[in-house]
Formats: structure tokens, C-alpha cells, sequence
């Protein structure tokens, strides 16, 4: 498999920038807020602590996905739904990532300035973000070649550790308990 193939350098440019977004949307907004407890969005602390650690399994299942998607898959073989390309990886990733550097500032304008449509506005990232991580869950179980090995299935423990994280914790819990 060769690193010229387009579709891969997409990935790798998505989340190099998004990635830098998503990152540079959390350094900002720490540094120029004080405290945490508006991001948190009312979650109760007792909480707290499952989302800690599933931000690490989260973390470390994407680069499990990541992993496999962009060293085990080959672009010119791959389809998903015997009908969809590799193509459909670097537009997952772009719903994941550029949704997700909105999630902070917007939390923080609606902590400072509360508004009907900052929180619509924050309720859409997420959901947006938690179902492109679904998808990217079903298109790791619709590909045409199931690979059986090691790094397929620690892809698709990730994806879900993943979805659980941005599907679950963060849409709809995190959401349930956002007032402003």
C-alpha cells in the first residue's frame, strides 16, 4: 500500500487540522476561562469520573481505528456496503473532528451569554459528532474484507469505545443535564 494514494493524505490532513482545531479549541478556551465547571455542563460529580476514563478509552480506541483504517486498509480494495469507497472515511472523520472544535467555544459562549441557539447550536455538534462515529462504527462492520485479525477487532472495540463516548456520554447524557 502506498502513502500517495489521495484518500489516505485526506485522512492525515483532516486530522492534522482538525485534530490542531479540536486541541486549539481546548488550549484557548482553558487559558482564557477560569475553571472547568462550565464545560461540564451540570453533569453531577459523582459522574465525572466514568467520563475521565472514558475519555482515555475513547482516545485510545481512535487511534486503534485510525490505525487500521489507515495501515491495514487499501483504498483501491476497500467497500463498505459491497457499494461505498474508501472515500467515505475521510468525510467520517471531517464530521468528527471540525463539529468537534466548535463543542468548546460554544460551551463557553453559553456559559457566559446563555441563548436558545448556542445551546441548539451545541446539542447539533454533538449529535453530529456521536452519529459520525456511529457511522464510522458501521462502516468498520460493513467492509467487504473482514479482517479477522488483531488490529481489525481492537479498531472496532475502539470505534465503539468511541461511540460510547461521543453517541452516549457526551449527546446525550452530557446534553440532558446542559441548562442555559
Amino acid at each position: 500500500m502506498s502513502w500517495t494514494q489521495p484518500q489516505q493524505l485526506a485522512i492525515i490532513i483532516i486530522n492534522v487540522i482538525g485534530g490542531a482545531a479540536v486541541i486549539g479549541s481546548y488550549v484557548h478556551g482553558l487559558m482564557t476561562h477560569s475553571g472547568t465547571e462550565g464545560i461540564w455542563g451540570g453533569v453531577p460529580g459523582a459522574i465525572r469520573p466514568f467520563y475521565f476514563a472514558f475519555m482515555f478509552f475513547a482516545a485510545a480506541g481512535y487511534f486503534a481505528f485510525t490505525y487500521f483504517i489507515l495501515f491495514r486498509l487499501n483504498p483501491g480494495e476497500v467497500l463498505v456496503f459491497n457499494r461505498l469507497g474508501y472515500w467515505v472515511f475521510p468525510v467520517i472523520y471531517a464530521l468528527i473532528l471540525f463539529p468537534s472544535a466548535l463543542w468548546m467555544p460554544l460551551t463557553y459562549a453559553a456559559a457566559s451569554h446563555p441563548s436558545t441557539a448556542l445551546c441548539l447550536g451545541i446539542r447539533v455538534v454533538l449529535v453530529v459528532v456521536g452519529l459520525a462515529a456511529l457511522a464510522l462504527l458501521a462502516a468498520l462492520l460493513g467492509l467487504n474484507t473482514r479482517d479477522a485479525q488483531v488490529p481489525y477487532w481492537f479498531a472496532v472495540g475502539g470505534v465503539g469505545a468511541f461511540c460510547i463516548q461521543t453517541a452516549v456520554m457526551d449527546a446525550v447524557i452530557w446534553s440532558a443535564f446542559f441548562r442555559c
